[in-house]
């Protein structure tokens, strides 16, 4: 009998995102510096088998229902589908998915699948080729297009986008993002660009408000809201006339979702984050280096969630930008 991981706010934590690496083979303007990171040694990032104990605890312990793996670039990590294989095996319902720059879908998406991958999200921040290597200082993006269409062969399905929506950088395109959802049935997310980028440039003149880009959308394509099901960042919208596809918005500046917030982090090294923007980590990996049992885990995590955040502060006087960024976290 699995119990759940409260927080002293009430909120339940039953999704988990872990990241697998802090590697990518982006350099992303919203989240790395153009010359890339420090990245952690292979024996500082937490092993296969180490994630999976953690991820049956969680699993099995505390019903932990999603689990997304993340990075950095999460398929940059060798044999990647062995652990989907590994945490699948756990429970076959388990929703697990993948964020993912989609560079490498087309040699891994069908792999995917067969171990056990339920749907994958691809960061696709525009669709010119041009903006694409302004934006990854990357010339990839065709094979990002086309990591797409192999995800969508090998039917981790339904396809999400997510969009990170920067002003006077990418901005005039959430219209043709709309437009491409309702063509191919994909569900796009715009997500607002948040203080976690490599370079320091976030300010909040760069952040486009979620309700300035779905009052863009719906001059063209009316929206209807879709009921939750369970709590979540994503404001979630489909089409007025019924096409297929779908719009949802992550409004984590102009109107941060933290009250609702069910989302823990694992980072690559093993530091358990209970926000994106935690200044302090719970560390997990020397725990399970030492010889520490389940129960002496559960009740590190235990304390760890119980202490999670009210919430972050992003354009409230006492804000900190967490030290590390982005990629380092764990998208």
């Amino acid at each position: 009998m699995s119990r759940v991981l409260r927080d002293s706010y009430g909120r339940v934590a039953d999704d988990l995102r872990i990241s697998v690496t802090d590697r990518c083979n982006f350099r992303c303007i919203y989240c790395m510096p153009a010359e890339g990171l420090r990245w952690l040694a292979r024996d500082d990032i937490l092993s296969f088998e180490e994630i999976h104990r953690l991820a049956r605890i969680f699993v099995q312990r505390y019903g932990v229902r999603t689990i997304r793996l993340t990075g950095g670039e999460p398929l940059v990590r060798v044999r990647i589908e062995e652990l989907v294989a590994m945490i699948h095996r756990l429970d076959p319902d388990l929703d697990i998915t993948m964020t993912t720059n989609g560079v490498l879908l087309r040699q891994k998406a069908r792999l995917l699948k067969e171990a056990g991958l339920k749907r994958v999200n691809v960061s696709l921040d525009t669709l010119h080729l041009d903006r694409f290597r302004d934006i990854a200082r990357r010339d990839a993006f065709a094979r990002t297009m086309d990591g797409i269409e192999a995800a969508a062969e090998a039917g981790l399905w339904p396809i999400k986008l997510n969009m990170v929506v920067m002003k006077g950088v990418n901005d005039d395109e959430v219209v043709d993002f709309a437009r491409l959802a309702r063509e191919r049935g994909f569900e796009v997310r715009f997500i607002e660009f948040m203080p976690l980028d490599g370079d320091h440039i976030w300010s909040n003149d760069l952040v486009v408000p979620s309700r300035r880009i779905q009052e863009q959308i719906e001059d063209q394509f009316p929206l209807v809201p879709v009921p939750s099901r369970r709590p979540g960042p994503s404001v979630n919208y489909r089409f007025a006339d019924g096409a297929s596809g779908g719009i949802g918005f992550i409004s984590s500046v102009s109107q941060a979702f933290c009250t609702t917030c069910n989302r823990i982090r694992l980072t690559a090294e093993g530091g358990l984050r209970t926000c994106l923007f935690s200044l302090r980590e719970t560390p997990l990996r020397d725990l399970l280096r030492s010889g520490a049992s389940d129960d002496d885990l559960a009740r590190v995590i235990e304390r760890a969630v119980w202490l999670k955040e009210e919430g972050h502060l992003i354009n409230q006087e006492g804000f900190v930008r967490p030290a590390k960024s982005m990629s380092q976290i764990g998208g």
